[in-house]
């Protein structure tokens, strides 16, 4: 079993889940967790694709016991926000452009109520969508941190040729449909858990939330989805902004990630003037964050190091 003082599956007393309504009138499901007394700062987490944020509540009590306000949100048509398309709970967007619209808007208002300084994290696509959000300008934060950040997808035949494949299969017909009908992966033998997690407890939080909570469940993406997702972490990739972009960064990166390209990660980051990359071995699965406690608590050690050299900085 894993060894937690904190319970895992319940929201925590002083914590409020709402909603939030973008500017076109869409309602997202979000999180806040303010602290007593004088906050250290302000964090905004950012989970990945089809993620929900009650899956992150052991790290944010971490964080939000050592003085830091929590605030999250589930990405438009996934989790609790909503779907964008009649296709049951597939997960689908037209254009990661208005994922980054939402962002820049949910993180200026963020921004203006909470205290300094402020850190913005970002999990897997949550990480693309963070980095691309400071590339384009769409929040300027103290400091970033990207956790297994979707940088390139993870593709038996090369991202050319797979993005080449998606844009095929997925224009004929409604490209909102489902890319897969399971899994996170299509085309292995891989389990889902295996690709996620060492730790069974911390997987299996996941899945009693989604007992719990059936209509925040979000499927396999859409053909559309995935062609976009090639496309953004493409074009993101060639950025010449990404040179320019100022904004410190941690970036933890699981090297065996079976699900994104760790090595486009490495490179990517790698072309940011002010970042620090720290690897981790076949020891983690993509969630960095919910691994096993050997994992996970060498990677929440060295975001408290960053995060403490911010707040003094600020």
């Amino acid at each position: 079993m894993t060894a937690s003082p904190f319970d895992r599956r319940a929201i925590p007393a002083g914590a409020n889940v709402t909603r939030w309504t973008a500017r076109d009138g869409w309602s997202l499901r979000c999180f806040a967790w303010p602290v007593s007394g004088t906050p250290r700062g302000s964090i905004l987490f950012q989970g990945g694709r089809g993620d929900v944020f009650e899956k992150y509540l052991e790290a944010f009590a971490h964080w939000q016991g050592r003085g830091w306000t929590i605030t999250s949100f589930d990405w438009r048509g996934q989790g609790g926000s909503g779907r964008l398309t009649d296709a049951g709970n597939c997960g689908h967007i037209d254009d990661f452009a208005q994922y980054i619209a939402d962002f820049r808007d949910f993180a200026g208002e963020w921004q203006a109520a909470t205290p300094g300084p402020h850190i913005i994290m970002g999990h897997s696509m949550g990480g693309h969508l963070v980095l691309r959000g400071l590339v384009e300008g769409a929040a300027r934060p103290d400091a970033a941190v990207l956790i297994a950040p979707m940088l390139g997808l993870k593709s038996p035949m090369g991202a050319a040729l797979g993005e080449r494949l998606a844009r095929i299969l997925g224009g004929v017909g409604d490209s909102s449909r489902p890319a897969w009908k399971a899994n996170e992966k299509p085309y292995t033998t891989d389990t889902r858990e295996s690709l996620l997690t060492h730790d069974i407890d911390r997987y299996q939080d996941e899945t009693w939330w989604q007992a719990a909570n059936p209509g925040n469940v979000t499927g396999p993406p859409s053909w559309k989805w995935l062609i976009e997702a090639f496309r953004s972490t493409r074009e993101l990739r060639a950025s010449p902004a990404l040179r320019k972009m100022t904004v410190p960064v941690l970036a933890l990166i699981a090297e065996a990630d079976g699900l994104v390209d760790a090595k486009a990660a490495i490179a990517t980051v790698g072309k940011l003037p002010d970042a620090r990359i720290v690897r981790f071995g076949k020891e983690s699965a993509h969630e960095i964050l919910r691994e096993a406690d050997r994992v996970r608590n060498r990677a929440i050690g060295e975001i408290d190091l960053f995060l403490e050299a911010r707040a003094r900085q600020a």
